[in-house]
């Protein structure tokens, strides 16, 4: 069993208190998931320069390893770098080969993506998500049911460049379709089912299909049982599989679009008295573009 949220913000002057927002949405759903927590927060970006956030100890000394035009924030146990698009492969190299005890857990102009062990707020509090701004982002809370309590095995998961998902389910064909997928360039960190869906849907956006068109060909390849929230630079989509037997429900209003596996977790948001609240239909692609 899991929590998932996801927030999308119509109205940018609330971009300020999108991390406020997100963190109480992710806290309210601790009983659904106090193992481990993570979230991905959209905030701003810059023009030809990206951003990799790297998970694990000792952080203080890789930025002035790396050297070039490369900056970086370290927060709690995940440090943001920041650099020129064309450097990206020398980081991931110099990465790969000289600190391979660390993990990249999102690459993109705007996301960052944090997840770590523990009880969401205290994962909250330690990357200081309630301080965040952005204009869209989701977030997850694990209750391990069939594999070890680790932070690789918590979500979200991205397998491209501004692109993440969380999901609460399982898939039962995960292992071929992962074989199907890996000649075909994506690349996997675990053996997590869920990080194949990511990987997936990251394979079809590269083929040229549409967030929703590629959600829309996941109804006809993954098998099991799923809800997916997914977020990529400019995107937020929802999917429930044809059965829809994990909870879900939307609410909609001018300022602002919002999922939770439970109503709970949007209790708290401004406006909800008049919102347009709503479960999502089964096998129905919900999808929102920011202009």
């Amino acid at each position: 069993m899991c929590g998932i949220v996801g927030l999308f913000l119509k109205n940018s002057t609330l971009e300020p208190r999108f991390g406020e927002l997100l963190a109480e949405m992710l806290v309210v759903m601790t009983g659904r998931g106090p193992d481990s927590a993570g979230f991905a927060v959209y905030g701003s970006g810059e023009k030809g320069r990206i951003k990799l956030t790297v998970g694990g100890d000792d952080l203080g000394s890789i930025v002035p390893d790396l050297g070039g035009d490369v900056s970086g924030e370290i927060r709690d146990t995940h440090l943001v770098l920041t650099l020129p698009e064309q450097d990206e492969q020398r980081v991931r190299d110099w990465l790969a080969a000289a600190r391979p005890d660390l993990a990249v857990t999102g690459a993109g102009q705007r996301i960052e993506l944090y997840k770590e062990v523990g009880l969401p707020a205290d994962v909250a509090k330690r990357f200081g998500l309630a301080g965040m701004s952005g204009t869209h982002g989701i977030g997850h809370t694990r209750m391990a049911t069939e594999s070890a309590v680790t932070t690789a095995g918590a979500h979200p998961f991205s397998t491209g460049t501004d692109q993440c998902l969380v999901h609460n389910g399982s898939l039962s064909n995960h292992r071929s379709l992962r074989r199907m997928l890996e000649p075909k360039g994506i690349r996997f960190s675990t053996d997590n089912d869920s990080e194949v869906a990511a990987g997936y849907l990251s394979w079809k956006l590269q083929e040229g299909a549409t967030l929703a068109e590629a959600l829309e060909a996941s109804l006809d390849d993954l098998d099991g049982f799923f809800t997916f929230v997914v977020g990529t630079e400019s995107g937020f989509a929802v999917l429930r599989d044809p059965g829809s037997c994990k909870p879900a429900v939307m609410a909609e209003t001018n300022d602002y679009v919002a999922f939770g596996s439970e109503y709970r977790a949007l209790a708290g948001l401004p406006g909800i008295q008049n919102a347009r609240v709503f479960e999502p239909e089964p096998a129905r692609v919900y999808a929102w573009e920011r202009n």
